[in-house]
C-alpha cells in the first residue's frame, strides 16, 4: 500500500513543493507512507483505510472527530519522521500544520469523516478505482448523514471529488510558492 500511494503522489505537485526536488522522494514518500500506515492509520480504531485487491489503490479515512492525533501521538512519532524527512522536516512539519489550522473545526462543524490520503498507482489510474475507493465511506456518510472532508491537490483529484458529491469550500497554499489545493466538503446525500 505504501508504495502505491508513493507512486501515486510521486509527481503530485504539493509533494513536489514540499520535498523541493529531493532526488530521493519516491524514498522518502514509500518510507513516510509505511510510518503513517504502521503506526497510525492501520494501527488504532481511529482511521480506516481500504485498498484494491492488487493494492493498487489506497483510501485513508479518519473516523469523526479523529483526524486530529493528540499531542503524545505526534511527540513519539518524531523521532521516527526525522529519520524519514531528515533535514526536510521542518518544512513537513510547517505544511501539516497548514492543513490542520484549515481543517473545519469547533462546535459549529458536525463531526465528519476525513479523507487523509486517496492514491491509485498510475498505471491503473483511470478505471475507476478511485471511485471504488470512496464508495464504502461515502455509502455510510450518506445512510449515517454524516458530512466529508478532503484537501484536493490535484485538478483532475479534484475532479473526482466533485463528481462523487464534493464541493470546494476554500482554495488555500501551504506557503509561499506553493501550488494552489482545495478544500472540499460533501454533505450526505439523501436516500434514493
Amino acid at each position: 500500500m505504501a508504495g502505491a500511494l508513493a507512486r501515486a503522489f510521486y509527481d503530485d505537485p504539493v509533494f513536489t513543493w514540499v520535498l523541493h526536488g529531493d532526488m530521493r522522494r519516491m524514498r522518502i514518500l514509500r518510507r513516510s507512507f509505511e510510518l503513517f500506515l504502521r503506526r497510525l492509520w492501520l494501527a488504532g480504531e481511529q482511521s480506516e483505510t481500504y485498498t484494491t485487491a492488487s493494492a493498487a489503490g489506497v483510501a485513508v479515512w479518519e473516523a469523526p472527530g479523529n483526524w486530529r492525533h493528540p499531542l503524545g501521538e505526534q511527540l513519539r512519532l518524531l523521532p521516527a519522521m526525522l529519520g524519514v524527512f531528515g533535514m526536510r522536516l521542518p518544512r513537513v512539519l510547517r505544511a501539516l500544520a497548514v492543513l490542520e489550522r484549515g481543517h473545519p473545526a469547533g462546535p459549529a462543524v458536525a463531526p465528519h469523516y476525513y479523507l487523509a490520503f486517496l492514491g491509485v498507482d498510475p498505471v491503473w489510474q483511470g478505471r475507476g478505482l478511485g471511485g471504488a475507493l470512496l464508495a464504502p465511506v461515502l455509502a455510510r456518510c450518506d445512510s449515517e448523514r454524516v458530512p466529508a472532508f478532503l484537501e484536493a491537490s490535484t485538478p483532475r483529484s479534484r475532479a473526482l471529488y466533485e463528481r462523487n458529491g464534493f464541493i470546494v469550500s476554500e482554495e488555500f497554499e501551504l506557503g509561499r510558492g506553493a501550488p494552489a489545493q482545495w478544500r472540499m466538503w460533501r454533505e450526505p446525500r439523501p436516500p434514493a
